[in-house]
């Protein structure tokens, strides 16, 4: 039995639908979104806190405060590589000893495969303008990788580790000061 009312709509139902299924993702669109390695933070790499140099860990003696607040991938399929478009947001807030001129925030990006071997790596520097009275700065980090593969399902092995890089002592810092 049919319903009279829709009946005269039934026809543009279907032109829609055929035509919202025709805006889909290509095979390949696809097979990028499916294999695309998302990034993790490391755990001890995700705050920084930079002491003025000479100076104890005083918090009067804090230049900049910084975190790794979020990460994103998205991916393309080339020939026989993946192509990842990565987005790392850094955030700062300048401390009491923040000197003049342009501060610079560690950060790398790492790529393992699935042994947990890095096979690519890079260090790269967020620079902010930061004075004790402008409050918190943020950035965004833009790169690209170019992971190879023989198929791209090959592509499910890789993980993209990112972090903050602190010296060994501010390292230790964020240890002992995690459950703040």
């Amino acid at each position: 039995m049919t319903d009279r009312r829709f009946a005269p709509l039934t026809p543009l139902a279907l032109v829609l639908a055929f035509a919202v299924a025709g805006c889909g993702r290509s095979e390949k669109e696809q097979l990028a979104a499916d294999y695309c390695p998302q990034p993790f933070q490391v755990q001890d790499a995700q705050t920084l806190t930079r002491f003025a140099p000479g100076s104890g860990h005083d918090p009067r003696n804090v230049m900049f405060e910084a975190g790794l607040l979020d990460s994103a991938a998205s991916c393309s399929l080339g020939k026989r590589q993946m192509n990842v478009d990565l987005v790392l947001r850094i955030a700062v807030s300048p401390g009491p000893a923040v000197s003049r001129g342009v501060t610079s925030v560690p950060y790398f990006v790492r790529v393992l495969d699935g042994s947990g071997r890095i096979v690519q790596g890079q260090e790269f520097n967020a620079d902010f303008e930061l004075t004790l009275s402008g409050g918190r700065r943020g950035s965004k980090e833009e790169l690209s990788l170019t992971l190879p593969f023989e198929k791209p399902s090959d592509t499910v092995n890789y993980r993209i580790a990112v972090g903050l890089k602190p010296t060994p002592e501010e390292l230790e810092y964020n240890r002992r000061n995690a459950g703040r």
